[in-house]
């Protein structure tokens, strides 16, 4: 009854979501200094969701599901199109990667303050504290 709560998998997607942002802007940061790298970032999330929903065709609720879009797999990144490139090529700002991360860290955050409101709600349904 209570294994497949959509409020409880749209919080792990986001949580997902989130590291996998984590993963390329750590990677857009190592590749600072490198002569032609362009900045990568992930769709936003809330897009990937409203891309989801209009999308009315075949859903995979399993991974052995073939030729469904298993919600919160894996992410393509895209190249960041509002950054500037230097002279090298290389289109990365520290300043924008640092604020970046601070973005995904809310947006984790978000994703745990979500989970953990909506087990408080369980828990309180079931008479538990």
């Amino acid at each position: 009854m209570f294994d497949n709560l959509e409020v409880l998998q749209l919080s792990q997607a986001m949580a997902r979501h989130a590291g996998a942002r984590q993963a390329i802007a750590a990677g857009n940061l190592a590749h600072a200094d490198t002569p032609g790298h362009k900045a990568r970032d992930l769709t936003p999330f809330p897009q990937l969701v409203l891309q989801d929903q209009a999308s009315f065709g075949l859903r995979a609720t399993r991974d052995s599901h073939l030729a469904g879009a298993r919600h919160g797999g894996a992410y393509e990144p895209v190249e960041d199109e509002g950054a500037v490139s230097d002279p090298n090529g290389n289109s990365i700002s520290l300043e924008t990667e640092m604020l970046r991360a601070v973005d995904i860290r809310r947006q984790h955050d978000k994703a745990l303050a979500v989970y953990r409101a909506s087990l408080n709600i369980l828990r309180s349904s079931l008479g538990r504290q």
